[in-house]
């Protein structure tokens, strides 16, 4: 299958694409700078020059494709607060893909987080795939792409943990909550810590993105999820440990001060469940859980 990938050059794109690559497809990755095209022409994948603003460019890419892996996000505006305006770019290339792969059953793979699904009033549960954020930045994008199977398409959406870790993540959640303790001298956790957080390693979701283009079925949420409830102190000591720095509690209004573009949910409850998307892909994690990743030593290089 050839299949163009968005973000390709990020964090996740860097284990899809040689997940692909390895079985048989061919990729066009969109690259934005002359560092990205080098970096997603060095994995053996075809370069489209290109952003998420340019939209005729998305188009004319998918036109040429089998399926669609869209892992582009504006991580940038998100962490200085613009998340609306970061989502409604996400959104815009989904529209794209929509009118060009309407009506013809090809796949398209978006993305989406998990951390929202501790906003609906869960009591404390396992988020499954079944449970939907009615509306959100992220959830609105979902919403659209899983209702694309109305329209021709085998739409399916991967929710990623909030962290998704291994030797290739440098700009994620496990490395800005590592950069907060190190400026503030303690590693920062809220109230008593107990909240849950879910993690998974780059290389098993590549295969999970892999899977979802080969067989999900239109109009599927699927949970990338290794880790499935880490509690934050435990995120917390771990850190710690590993800078030999104490762990404090701090407020929830302290939290930005500490945990910085973090602090406004670094306090949610968000355990969730991937057992219907094991079972419906196959797919089974089998690398380090985020503790054991965390300890080997990488991220402190």
């Amino acid at each position: 299958m050839r299949v163009f990938v968005t973000g390709a050059s990020g964090h996740i794109g860097s284990a899809v694409i040689p997940e692909l690559l390895r079985n048989g497809h061919q990729v066009l990755g969109l690259a934005r700078s002359d560092a990205a095209a080098a970096k997603v022409a060095g994995y053996g994948a075809e370069v489209h020059r290109g952003d998420l603003d340019d939209l005729d460019g998305l188009r004319s890419a998918a036109a040429s494709a089998d399926g669609v892996i869209h892992l582009a996000f504006d991580h940038a505006r998100m962490r200085t607060g613009e998340m609306a305006a970061a989502a409604e770019g996400e959104m815009a290339a989904v529209r794209v893909f929509a009118d060009v792969l309407a009506g013809t059953g090809k796949p398209l793979v978006a993305t989406s987080g998990l951390l929202g699904l501790a906003m609906i009033g869960l009591g404390g549960r396992a988020g499954t795939e079944a449970d939907i954020v009615p509306a959100g930045p992220r959830a609105d994008n979902e919403n659209l792409t899983v209702g694309l199977a109305e329209r021709g398409i085998r739409s399916s959406v991967v929710r990623l943990a909030p962290m998704v870790h291994s030797d290739l993540d440098t700009h994620g959640f496990t490395p800005a909550l590592i950069g907060f303790a190190k400026q503030n001298g303690f590693a920062a956790y809220i109230g008593d810590g107990a909240n849950r957080w879910a993690a998974a390693d780059s290389h098993d979701i590549a295969v999970l993105y892999r899977l979802a283009l080969e067989k999900a079925p239109a109009g599927t949420r699927l949970h990338g999820v290794g880790d499935t409830a880490i509690t934050f102190k435990t995120i917390a000591e771990t850190i710690a440990g590993r800078l030999g720095v104490e762990t404090r509690s701090v407020t929830a209004e302290e939290a930005p001060k500490y945990l910085g573009f973090l602090g406004t949910f670094a306090g949610l409850d968000a355990p969730v469940s991937n057992d219907a998307t094991r079972e419906l892909l196959g797919w089974e994690p089998t690398r380090p859980g985020w503790v054991e990743d965390v300890k080997s030593g990488h991220y402190f290089g």
